[in-house]
This record gives C-alpha cells, sequence and structure tokens, in this order.
C-alpha cells in the first residue's frame, strides 16, 4: 500500500469464533541502524496511514513499527465482523507478538509504545498487565479513550444496561455511532487534508455493537481503579471537546470525538509518573491537527521521548510516588479528580 522504505508482517493469531484471524505489523526503519524504536497502535474505525508521524521518528533516528490489530485495517478480513472485540485483553497476542519481533528478531533495546484512542487504552491495560516482563520503556498516550462522551447520568446508566446487553448479545449494534464531523475535519474529500482508505476509516465509522462497547467499559472501569504502569507516560491531548452533530468550523479545532476533561481527569490513575500536555486547536487524533499544532505535539513528543528515553531504557522504582507534570496550556481542575501526591512546577 505505502510502497518503500515500509514493510509489512504479517502475525498468525490463530482463529476465533469467526474463523481465521491475524495482525499486520508495519516496519519503516531509521535512516542508520539504530536500538530505539516505536511500536504505534491506531484507534477505533481506523489503521495506520499517519506515514508522516513515521517520518519524524525515523529522523530522529527511531524505527517506526505500527500495529493494525485483529479485524481493523490490513488485518480485516473477509469473513470478519469489523474493530469487533469481546474484552480488550484480546489483542495482547498480537502486541506480544510484535514486541517479541521488535526486541528479539530486530534488536532493539529500547521500545517506545504510542497509542491512539482506543489504542492508548488498550497499550495502557496490556503495559500494565506486562509490567514486570519489560516489554516498553515508555508509553506515549493521544487522545485515550478513558470514558464515554456523554454527561454521567448516561454515561453509568447506560455502562450497566450495555454490559447485561453484551453478554446476551454481543453483535447487537446499538443505535447511535460516531457521525460524520470528525472524519469531516480529516478526509481530503471534504474539509481535511488527508487522504486515507475509506473502506477501513468510513467518516460515520462502522456500527458500534454491545460486545464491544461493554468490553470499553470495562477495561475503562479497570483503568479507573487505577494501573501500575512502570514506565514514564505521556498523556497528550487538545484543550477542548466538539459535541455538534453538524459541521462547524470549531470542529477542526477541538476533540470531535471525546471528552478531554475525561483524559486528564483520569491520567493519575496509570502509574506513578505521568505528564499531561494539552494543545490549543488539536483534533482527537493530534498528529491530524493542523500544521501549526501538529509541529506543536512533535516537538513536545520528541523533548519527552529525548529526556525520559534518549539514553536508553528507563524504569520507575517502585517507592517513587505518583507525578502528574502541569500541562502545557493548565490542567482544570475538577471535583471528581484524584489528587496527585506530586506535582511539580514546570
Amino acid at each position: 500500500m505505502l510502497g518503500p522504505p515500509y514493510e509489512r508482517q504479517t502475525i498468525d493469531l490463530g482463529t476465533d469464533d469467526e474463523g481465521p484471524v491475524v495482525a499486520t505489523l508495519v516496519r519503516r526503519r531509521a535512516e542508520r541502524p539504530t536500538g530505539r524504536a516505536v511500536l504505534y497502535v491506531h484507534g477505533f474505525v481506523d489503521y495506520f496511514f499517519q506515514t508522516h508521524l513515521a517520518d519524524f521518528y525515523a529522523e530522529r533516528g527511531w524505527d517506526f513499527y505500527a500495529l493494525d490489530l485483529r479485524k481493523y485495517g490490513r488485518s480485516l478480513l473477509p469473513h470478519q465482523t469489523p474493530n469487533f472485540c469481546r474484552d480488550l485483553s484480546d489483542y495482547f497476542p498480537e502486541l506480544d507478538a510484535a514486541t517479541k519481533i521488535i526486541r528479539d528478531e530486530d534488536g532493539h533495546d529500547t521500545l517506545l509504545a504510542m497509542g491512539h484512542s482506543t489504542g492508548g487504552l488498550i497499550i495502557s491495560l496490556w503495559a500494565h498487565a506486562r509490567r514486570d516482563a519489560g516489554g516498553v520503556d515508555g508509553l506515549v498516550l493521544n487522545s485515550p479513550f478513558f470514558d464515554i462522551n456523554a454527561p454521567w447520568l448516561i454515561r453509568r446508566p447506560l455502562a450497566a444496561a450495555v454490559s447485561r446487553l453484551g453478554r446476551r448479545a454481543p453483535h447487537r449494534i446499538l443505535p447511535f455511532g460516531l457521525g460524520t464531523v470528525y472524519g469531516e475535519s480529516l478526509h481530503a474529500d471534504h474539509r481535511g487534508e488527508w487522504t486515507y482508505d475509506l473502506a477501513w476509516k468510513p467518516l460515520a465509522g462502522f456500527p458500534v455493537r454491545a460486545g464491544w462497547l461493554a468490553a470499553i467499559r470495562t477495561a475503562q472501569r479497570q483503568l479507573r481503579a487505577g494501573l501500575d504502569i512502570p514506565v514514564p507516560v505521556l498523556l497528550a491531548c487538545s484543550t477542548r471537546s466538539f459535541r455538534g452533530t453538524r459541521w462547524h468550523d470549531s470542529a477542526a479545532l477541538a476533540d470531535a470525538v471525546l471528552d478531554v476533561e475525561h483524559m486528564v481527569r483520569w491520567a493519575p490513575r496509570l502509574g506513578r509518573h505521568v505528564t499531561v500536555a494539552r494543545f490549543d486547536g488539536g483534533k482527537h487524533d493530534l498528529v491530524l491537527s493542523g500544521p501549526a499544532v501538529r509541529e506543536q505535539v512533535f516537538t513536545e513528543v520528541g523533548r519527552w521521548a529525548e529526556a525520559f528515553l534518549g539514553a536508553g531504557p528507563t524504569r520507575l522504582a517502585a517507592a517513587e510516588p505518583t507525578e502528574v507534570q502541569a500541562p502545557v496550556t493548565g490542567t482544570p481542575t475538577d471535583s471528581e479528580s484524584p489528587t496527585p501526591t506530586a506535582l511539580p512546577t514546570t
């Protein structure tokens, strides 16, 4: 699809109740041999097409890998329900396999995992579950899916109802979806600047199914209970959300999918060292924001990665307290937010 210098490797994951299952690992090497690598994981209704992100890392001496998860993008097979899963831990085998390829077969000693939206939630749970295995040395979470974008009185009763339905009828299509506003803000055929495969990333998304949403809610409850990720984490998001169902120019300058305050609220539950950075004018996928904003995103991610991983792997001592650094544009207060034990100045 992408042509040189990109390569792809199919990961055989056996079978599930729909038949054969695969994942796809895409690789873009840096110009010179390096021991540092990035593993990128996309979000819901998504796949890897952000080649400028790969260029950013490769130009800085990092080999770049992107994983199209099972039933997404390059890994979606004709007999499969697009983007469906019953539990987010279903994705752990391909993350484990990708890590083995990157570390053992390709010989990298430093690995940064980067996840967008649902991918950010997935790699957070995975890093927690594999915390004693030394799989990754840092996480970058790009607008992670930490809560449903709805008022509390809707999302909490909804969670209970969806969990019951998810057990009885996991493939049942729910009467709501993503809408088209975010897709319009991205695709070059509409109001955006990016070209990608609309069969794999439709403007209105794929149907939301009860089993998938139940899996998301289970994962989010685990996050809220507190994770123990032993490596540095950078959580990046926009400064504002857009909640309209019809196009408005402000949708191009905000997160038009999730509530960014949820991300900030639950950030301290990730681990002992979390940095929060917020970007004015950022879209849901920050690296698809306008040129000026994504330049700020790349600058901040580059500085953070060099500070914590530039000299090699960094793992935090068990006794070190939770640290949430002040974001680029300030963190709003929230009565439901947990209080970190240390809040250093910037």
